[in-house]
């Protein structure tokens, strides 16, 4: 019988930051193998792929950065064995951490097209070209279905004031963990306490209040979900808008809607609990939206 080949996973970034001739993104040297490549390393035992991402960029090349669209993944072998590589493009917004090490010994910041020509792989060279046919990303949000809160069922009641269960306290502090990637200033939730619960986590490592927004709510009795859903997606559009980078924890029953509206793409935008959404927006146009 064959041995069964496990998956590398890896993940990274297309990192960029402005300059006066335009975008500028960073590329890193690897002494090893004497390579030129984008920042990104393999994922720790039972790591988020984005955390990983984000993670690795400030560890080879010192930069902070908040994701902001994904990318594409490239597959190939390493070392005889298969890999993915997960990648988002992210801004930096904080820098100057880097020394030289044995894995990463120097880092470039440089024009796409100039990024293009000095990457040794052609799957980087496809990256970057991915990167660079986005529209400039204006703003980012977090979008949470609220976690676990066991049983309408056997919840005595109103429904509104179900909390979560031990379940959905763990998975709220996943949730603070990949929220906070994005460097949130504003916290928005649906009205019902599992909602409101879920941001609690995030709400303390940000130090940010939690505003509590029925447009985020699914429908009550006599409402149209339909309708619920347009109103969630006008929601999101308005705070996109602004700019104002923001974590949104709303309800399972709207957020499929919303979402097949903003995007115009047919597509399964069904959320588990906890289960959540990176979305890009130019101007008032989503962009994109990524399953976190």
């Amino acid at each position: 019988m064959a041995a069964v080949t496990h998956l590398i996973r890896a993940a990274g970034g297309v990192v960029w930051r402005p300059s006066e001739r335009g975008v500028q993104v960073c590329l890193v040297h690897r002494p090893r193998y004497d390579d030129w490549s984008l920042p990104k390393g393999k994922l720790e035992p039972d790591e988020h792929p984005l955390l990983a991402a984000v993670r690795e960029v400030a560890e080879e090349a010192g930069v902070r950065a908040v994701p902001e669209s994904r990318l594409r993944s490239v597959r190939y072998f390493s070392e005889g064995r298969p890999k993915r590589v997960d990648y988002w493009g992210m801004r930096a917004v904080a820098e100057g951490g880097f020394e030289p090490e044995t894995e990463v010994d120097d880092i470039r910041w440089l024009a796409v097209d100039d990024a293009i020509g000095l990457v040794t792989y052609a799957h980087d060279t496809w990256v970057l070209r991915d990167f660079a046919a986005l529209a400039p990303v204006t703003s980012v949000l977090a979008m949470f279905r609220h976690a676990h809160a066991g049983s309408r069922g056997i919840w005595s009641g109103p429904d509104t004031a179900r909390p979560l269960d031990a379940e959905g306290v763990a998975q709220a502090r996943t949730v603070a963990a990949l929220g906070a990637l994005i460097r949130p200033v504003r916290l928005r939730s649906a009205t019902a306490r599992r909602c409101v619960q879920t941001l609690e986590p995030l709400a303390a490592l940000s130090d940010l209040p939690i505003e509590v927004d029925s447009d985020l709510d699914e429908p009550k009795p006599g409402q149209d979900v339909a309708e619920c859903a347009l109103a969630l997606a006008a929601r999101l559009t308005e705070l996109a808008a602004d700019g104002r980078t923001t974590v949104v924890c709303s309800q399972g029953k709207v957020i499929p809607g919303a979402l097949a509206h903003l995007s115009r793409t047919p597509a399964d935008y069904r959320t588990p609990k906890a289960g959540g959404w990176l979305l890009a927006f130019s101007a008032d146009r989503l962009l994109g939206a990524d399953r976190l």
